[in-house]
Formats: C-alpha cells, structure tokens, sequence
C-alpha cells in the first residue's frame, strides 16, 4: 500500500494521527509525517484514517502486489464501507 499525502490541503486536524498513530504524527501544531509505504497490517487503519480525514487529503493506492488481496477482501465483503480511494 502507497499513501500520498496533499500537504497543501491538509490543515492538520490530526484526526490521521489519532486513528493510525505508527502510520501519522503529527510535529508541532500543523506539521504532518507519515509513512508513505505503511505496512500491510496497517491496512485498516489507514484506511479510516483517510476517510476519518475531514479535507480528504489523504491518498490510498494499492500495490499491484497487493490487488489480488484487495479482489478477494471485496468478493468476501472484507473491509465493507471503506474506500480504498480519496
């Protein structure tokens, strides 16, 4: 999985830091880091950190590597009102 942050849109609410600590930290009052290449196990997380995120700044793409795993979790219903995109 491959985050992408647009750190001209996010305003550093931190709400991404509240529900994905090891993934987003927060430096300072307005400073975001994060980890663009967040490990797999992670995966829940970020996701609704993302969605969690109140100006949508916050990118989800799957590794090609990754969408066999991504196919079987939607034909199961694994992971049901998460977008994968934002």
């Amino acid at each position: 999985m491959r985050l992408v942050v647009d750190l001209n849109r996010c305003q550093g609410y931190a709400q991404c830091a509240f529900l994905a600590p090891d993934v987003f930290t927060m430096r300072g009052d307005e400073a975001l880091l994060y980890n663009p290449h967040a490990d797999k196990a992670q995966r829940e997380q970020v996701l609704r950190a993302a969605t969690a995120c109140p100006v949508q700044a916050i990118l989800v793409e799957d590794d090609p590597d990754d969408a066999s795993e991504a196919a079987s979790s939607r034909l199961t219903g694994a992971g049901e009102g998460l977008s994968s995109v934002r």
